[in-house]
Parts: C-alpha cells; structure tokens; sequence
C-alpha cells in the first residue's frame, strides 16, 4: 500500500505522524492542490469548485465513460467520493461499506470495511438509508454509521483506529452526515428529528476518540453552548435561557433542531458553521413560541464550540423546513464593501447572505418564485421583527390547526432545496443550486412522545406548483442582489450536489440518472449520459495520471426516492414524497454504481 500513495498523501501522513501540526493545516494545503478531493464539499468553505480546467466549455460534449465500479449495494447513494494521492475513498448507503481504490493500478481494491450493524436502524432512519459520505484527516478516515458509531479507520489500511457511539438508535437518534475535521478534532451532527431527539453538533479528539464539546441547539445556556452576553442574534446579546423560555414546559428535551447537514470552516475567524433542523413535533400547536434554537444557523468556535452568534431563519417552524443546509463561505464585494460571506439556501425557499464574522443579516430573497408561504423577511432593522419571515395566514398551519388540511403550500417539507449541496465559482461570483419545485397540502394532529417512536403529528401530499408539471429547477443565483442569473427546468427535482469548475462548466446529476453539463455563464446544455440508476450523490473531480476526471455516485433514493428504495406505494407514505415523485419508477430503478468521466484519450 505504501508504494501506491502518491508523494501528497505521503507527506501529509509523515506530518501528522510527527505531531504538532493540526489535521486542519495539512488538509488546507491539501485542498489548494486541485489534482485531489480531500474533504466532502472539496473545502472548508464548502464552494464545491474545482481549479481544473481540462475539462471545459468547449471541449465537455465530448466526455465519455472512463470506468464504473459497483458499490455491491442498493437505495439512495448519496455524497461522494474523497480522493488523496493515488487512493479513492468510496461509500455507501446501509450498511456503509467503505471501499479504498487504487486510482494507478486499474482502480484495485486496496481494502474495504464492512460493519456489522443491527438492521433494526434501517426503519429508525429518515427518508432512505443514507450516508453523505466520508472525511480525512490525520492519517484516517472517518465515517459516521447509521448506528450512530462514529470510527475512524487507518487510511492506509482500513483497521479501526478507534470508535465511538454518538447517540441512542434506540431512542431514535441516527447517523447520515458527513464528519468535518477541524484541528485536532473530527466534528458530527446527529438524524432523528421525526423520533424527537434533542439534538447536537459533538467535536471528538482525532487521536484517540474522546469527546471534546457537544453543544445541542436546544436547552439551557450551558447544554447549547451559548454566552448571555457575548453570543449575538441579529447583532444582540442572546440574553439568559435564550431557547428555554421559547419552549412550552420541558417540551426542549424532545425538540429536535437535528444536525445532519453539512459543516463548514473558516480557519482565520476559527468559526464552524452549520444549520439546526426542525422542531418535534411537526404538529405546531403542540409547541407554542419561537422554539430556539431550532432552525438555525450556528458559528462555533472551534476549539471550544461556544457560540459566537446565531440566527433563527423560521422561529416556530409550521412546514418542517429543516434548516441544515450547508454554508458557503465566500469573500466578497456587496454594496462596495468588502465583506466574508455566509451564503445558505434554506429548505424555507429563501437564500440568505450574512457577514459570518458578525451574523449581520444582508439578503434574504426568495429564490423560487413560487414560494407562498411567507411575503419575506422583515428587512427593516429598527422594526420589532427584524429578521423575522412575514406568514402569510393562509398556508399557515398553526393557524389552520389540528386535523385541518392546510392546501397548497409552497414550497412542501422537502424545501425549496434539500441537503444537496450548492456550487460557487469564483470565477463568475455565482452560486448553482440544486432546487426542488414542489408544494404540498399538510394536516398536523396530535401525537404523543415514545423514546423511539416516530413523533412526526402531520400527513403530508406532495406535488407540482398548479399549473405546471416540472418538479425541480437548476438555478444560477445572485448572492449580493438575491436574484436568479438563470434557470433550468427539470422534470424531478434535483437531488444531487452540484460542482463548479475553472473550465466554465458546472455539473449536476438528475433523478432519472442524468449526469449534466452545462455553461456556467449562460446555463446552456453542454453534455448529458444517463448512468444506472437515477442521481442523488454529489459530483467531484480530480486528476490522475495527467487526466481530468469527473465523478458521480448513481443510485436512486433519498427523500424524493424512497418510494423506489424503499418499495412503498402509499401517496403519503415517505411522509408524503411517495405520491409526488410516484412517476419516477418510470425512468430508472435501483442501483450502485461511481460513474468516472473523462475526455478521449
């Protein structure tokens, strides 16, 4: 194994071996290397863009398929692959194999883990069996399991360096997000906001496992984290028992706010970002006030996770608009001033742009028209609800109550974009999104709490805006004037993550199993081929051997896909995706498949 690593991955294990360096240094120095993708979202910022050029505008029409290779396991494979040196780091769904692939000696098998988990977290996950993929750091790989054990796994060699539980899969807590590694420290969020976890982001030390800080997003000032006086809303102190005194009762330690989104760093603020999901229930009347800090965007300091500020994008969520979402970092122009920006496009179907040194609140616009359920954000900063979204009462469903069908409501709970990651360029200063185009009718009732129970309270259908038949939209979007540059329609929504690249080409993968290139100034079409099965997994690339490559995980699943991976044919069933996305069998089937593109030789 050791002659196959290529000088990088070398030097980079040499570095951690010897101490002193932080794993965040070698992996920042990593990331500037374009030849290699060595963390989730390609890096800390989360820009899903490539430097490589070879594949471009002019030339991408004439891709072709390079080589596959089969993961040996169906439903919804989403994220994607890491690559450091010579080696390839490719996952899965449940049980969440992990595969090491020799990139220079015909994509060999260097090792592979398999854990052994209890099946019975197969029904406890939400929305498919799904993992978001790997990170490295430290000479190690490290993967969070359905079962909530987070390992980290010799990257030369595939043995357990050491393991450790994140939460109770008996209680409904669940593990489908990506680790971030930051420092000496790998972070994790945690699934179950349908089973009514009280949830956190937990930073574990690197060498050894043990738990360093977990902050909840819901709770007493010390169980989330928060200072009274130094941790800023909008540019104020939080004030004492900030999420406490917006909860009914102890009704907190069953609300949610999950963390299985995406994470993102800035090493010169040492901040972490992330977003907090959804309050339990999704019955609205059985959780009276604002419900902090559920539906939230979080920066952390990184050493000891103490809030620098925070921001509630939908106080007492009604729709289920989870707000885990990832945080594009970018630095920026807007308004002649230069500013480091936090670009996040919520499930709520607003796009929001802040200052992340100061959480100073810029833009927030739609960015799908057909969004209803709000007029926008009070933008006025001297008004009482500055910052807050103005409901229209129509499609609210705390207003429309228990056992009342609430109609029409744009965008449905899936959001206007679900965890699929965005893209930006530097290059053009846009941003490309993954958009679904999709509404729903949502009935809230009343449940009862049972540890590992499903706690959800609400029937849901889902289905086109009225008047149209398109379910998903790829957009190009404005963060400094909070305008679509441009817009592509596609048939389902799209539920992969996109990538932007330096060859003016940005690409996305499709539910029917499209792979998709198009102009990233114009949005042009430039390239398509439909791979096994449909797309939810977020394209990369690297190079290997003096070749650009792209490439993309197939296999249908996810939320919008679970009718197919899970075989469930009642409308509502998928908590209401079945019905919506019913079509979808008529255009792929399940699979596993990493689909590798390159130029003709």
């Amino acid at each position: 194994m050791r002659k196959v690593l290529s000088a990088t991955c070398l030097g980079a294990m040499t570095a951690f071996a010897v101490g002193g360096a932080y794993a965040n240094d070698e992996l920042i120095k990593m990331s500037q290397n374009p030849k290699d993708w060595v963390q989730p979202a390609g890096d800390y910022a989360n820009t899903r863009y490539s430097k490589l050029n070879q594949i471009n505008a002019s030339n991408v029409g004439k891709l072709q398929v390079a080589w596959t290779f089969s993961t040996g396991v169906l439903r919804g494979h989403e994220g994607g692959p890491l690559v450091i040196g010579n080696i390839m780091y490719v996952h899965t769904p449940f049980p969440n194999k992990v595969y090491a692939l020799d990139l220079s000696q015909d994509n060999k098998i260097v090792w592979k883990y398999e854990p052994k988990q209890d099946p019975n977290v197969i029904p406890v996950i939400c929305c498919d069996t799904v993992n978001r993929g790997v990170a490295y750091g430290d000479g190690k790989i490290f993967l969070h399991q359905a079962d909530t054990t987070l390992v980290a796994l010799d990257a030369k060699t595939g043995q357990v360096a050491w393991s450790v539980k994140n939460g109770d899969p008996g209680k409904g807590a669940t593990g489908t997000s990506s680790p971030l590694v930051v420092k000496d420290k790998v972070l994790i969020g945690i699934s179950g906001g349908e089973f009514g976890v009280q949830c956190h982001v937990t930073a574990y030390d690197l060498k050894s496992g043990k738990q360093v800080w977990r902050a909840f997003s819901e709770g007493p000032d010390d169980q989330i984290l928060v200072d009274p006086e130094k941790t800023t809303d909008l540019g104020k102190p939080v004030g004492k028992d900030s999420s406490i005194k917006t909860w009914q009762g102890d009704q907190w330690k069953i609300g949610g706010g999950c963390t299985w989104g995406w994470l993102s760093y800035d090493p010169s603020l040492n901040l972490v970002y992330y977003g907090s999901g959804n309050p339990s229930t999704w019955n609205p009347k059985q959780r009276p006030g604002d419900n902090k800090w559920s539906m939230t965007v979080f920066a952390r300091n990184a050493d000891t996770g103490m809030a620098r500020w925070v921001y509630q994008m939908t106080p007492h969520d009604e729709w289920d608009y989870d707000g885990v979402n990832e945080m594009i970092l970018s630095d920026q122009s807007i308004n002649g001033q230069e500013r480091k920006l936090l670009t996040h496009f919520d499930r709520n179907g607003l796009a929001y742009t802040m200052d992340r040194a100061t959480g100073e609140l810029l833009v927030a616009e739609k960015y799908d028209p057909k969004v209803n359920w709000t007029t926008g954000v009070d933008m006025n900063k001297s008004s009482p609800t500055y910052g807050r979204p103005k409901v229209v009462d129509q499609y609210s469903t705390e207003k429309g109550g228990e056992d009342k069908n609430t109609k029409g409501i744009c965008p449905a709970a899936l959001g206007t974009k679900d965890q699929q990651p965005a893209a930006y360029s530097p290059d053009t200063q846009l941003f490309y999104v993954p958009t679904n185009h999709v509404c729903m009718d949502y009935e809230p009732f009343k449940v009862s709490y049972t540890a590992g129970q499903p706690y959800v309270g609400a029937t849901l259908s889902m289905y086109p805006p009225q008047g149209e038949s398109h379910m998903g939209n790829f957009i190009a979007w404005d963060n400094k004037t909070g305008k679509i540059v441009w817009s592509n329609k596609e048939q389902f929504s799209v539920w992969s993550g996109a990538l932007a690249t330096a060859g003016g080409v940005v690409f996305y993968g499709t539910l029917e199993g499209y792979l998709k290139a198009v102009d990233a100034k114009t949005g042009k079409e430039l390239y398509k081929f439909k791979t096994p099965s449909g797309i939810i997994g977020n394209v990369n690339t690297y190079e290997q051997g003096g070749r650009q490559y792209v490439a993309v995980l197939s296999g249908v699943g996810g939320w919008a896909g679970i009718g197919l991976a899970a075989g469930l044919t009642d409308p509502t069933a998928g908590l209401g995706a079945v019905g919506g996305y019913a079509a979808l069998s008529n255009y792929t089937a399940l699979g596993g498949t990493l689909t590798v593109f390159a130029l003709p030789q």
